[in-house]
């Protein structure tokens, strides 16, 4: 096992994703593309807006999770703390970081366990889904569920991260058939996930037939996770290999677009460079059924626990008052508001 090697990885990106331009150079999430229809005549009360949904049999306050960012060290457990303290008191959803740290050294699982702070929430435990090809299986999909009391297991998907890391595992070949084993074997519900290069119509497909209860599509435009590499890397052609990735991806919204052509009715979250309340809205317009933030919301916690609850705060107004404006009273309705779409020339 490589326990050691993994802490080290996860406190490299912390400091990585907090001290450097880790941006896409020209690729965005693709929302900025888009605008929605004013009403001046919204027919509503602002206190009629109702913004909580169901997602994987959890409510949610309104629709947003917390995206799986870290765990594993004892700096990354008080930073899994606070952002499941913030989620409980707003009553939103939260994904932790990869918990295969927890299995390599069960002497760090604690860092991964939010629930005696965090009891209500929709909490998705995370393991990188290329293990399935390196040893790992059910049992060890269920373990990690129960370690840290999990709803669901989110099984992220990287070939171009792992591709990009020098001690990265690449063995990819038949990975669908170990999903679509841990699919029909979990008790919890599997999620799949990208980590920040998009989902392709191809891939969804395949994971929905496999499967998977709800899809991630992380698209490009948010954290470009081979910037990251590339300040990791010690050697310079490694560093040059990974820079040239920078602008490489699917982005958000052509992820959700080609998730829904091929699959309308698949639980769907939207992740990747969504920065606001706004953008939660209109990644819902376009065909998600909640959306998921890591960047602005690590940020928010490292300051402090109330900037955290401003932060989410701040999001579920930016929601509802979007929501106001285009005269949807409710999720359901905000779904079927009509965007105007301006390509960028």
């Amino acid at each position: 096992m490589t326990g050691g090697l993994t802490a080290s990885r996860k406190d490299d990106h912390i400091r990585i994703n907090l001290e450097e331009d880790i941006s896409f150079e020209t690729l965005t999430s693709g929302l900025e593309q888009f605008r929605f229809v004013h009403q001046a005549l919204p027919d509503l009360d602002l206190e009629a807006i109702d913004t909580p949904t169901v997602f994987l049999k959890r409510r949610l306050a309104f629709p947003l999770i917390i995206a799986s960012m870290t765990g594993g060290t004892p700096d990354t457990a008080r930073i899994n703390q606070i952002l499941a303290e913030a989620a409980q008191t707003a009553g939103i959803g939260m994904g932790l970081g990869s918990t295969r740290a927890a299995l390599e050294r069960p002497e760090v699982g604690w860092t991964f366990q939010v629930r005696d702070c965090a009891p209500d929430i929709l909490l998705l435990a995370n393991l990188g889904a290329v293990q399935l090809n390196y040893g790992y299986g059910v049992d060890h999909c269920r373990r990690i569920v129960d370690i840290v009391q999990a709803d669901a297991l989110i099984l992220h998907l990287n070939p171009l991260q792992e591709a990009l890391q020098p001690e990265g595992n690449t063995r990819f070949d038949g990975l669908i058939r170990k999903i679509e084993a841990v699919c029909r074997a979990l008790p919890a519900p599997v999620v799949v996930k990208e980590v920040g290069w998009g989902l392709s119509g191809e891939t969804a497909r395949q994971l929905i037939d496999a499967g998977v209860a709800a899809l991630d599509v992380a698209g490009a435009g948010g954290t470009s996770w081979s910037q990251v590499e590339m300040y990791r890397a010690n050697d310079p052609v490694q560093r040059e290999v990974a820079a040239s990735f920078r602008d490489w991806g699917l982005t958000t919204v052509e992820s959700i677009q080609n998730v829904r052509r091929v699959a309308p009715e698949i639980p769907l979250i939207a992740s990747g460079g969504l920065r606001d309340g706004i953008d939660v809205a209109k990644a819902l317009a376009l065909g998600a059924d909640v959306a998921s933030m890591a960047g602005p919301v690590l940020r928010a916690a490292l300051d402090s626990p109330k900037a955290l609850h401003d932060q989410l705060e701040t999001v579920r107004r930016q929601l509802h008052t979007a929501m106001f404006a285009t005269g949807a009273r409710d999720i359901a309705a905000l779904k079927q508001v009509r965007l105007l779409h301006t390509p960028r020339t």
